[in-house]
């Protein structure tokens, strides 16, 4: 899904996704505090790994609040949805 309900066209933030390859193994956060997490998230504009929302530290959501970067995808296997954190929405 790329529209946003009440708003016609893909969601604009579509504008932000670039080419971009993982820049690590897993969350890049968790990684460094030694912490859990859930499942991983590829930030589309910079590709930073980040956690999910069900992660006890939620970085890929935080991520895209310091950053702008609110378009993500999952990085599990099998799944290529993204995610608008701005819209909360798949696009």
């Amino acid at each position: 899904m790329s529209t946003s309900p009440g708003r016609p066209g893909p969601d604009p933030h579509l504008a932000l996704v670039r080419p971009v390859l993982p820049r690590s193994d897993g969350c890049e956060e968790c990684l460094k505090l030694g912490t859990p997490w859930v499942h991983l998230r590829l930030c589309l504009t910079c590709g930073k790994v980040g956690c999910c929302d069900s992660s006890p530290m939620r970085h890929a959501r935080a991520h895209a609040g310091s950053s702008g970067h609110v378009i993500v995808r999952s990085l599990e296997p099998g799944e290529s949805w993204r995610w608008c954190y701005a819209h909360d929405q798949y696009v």
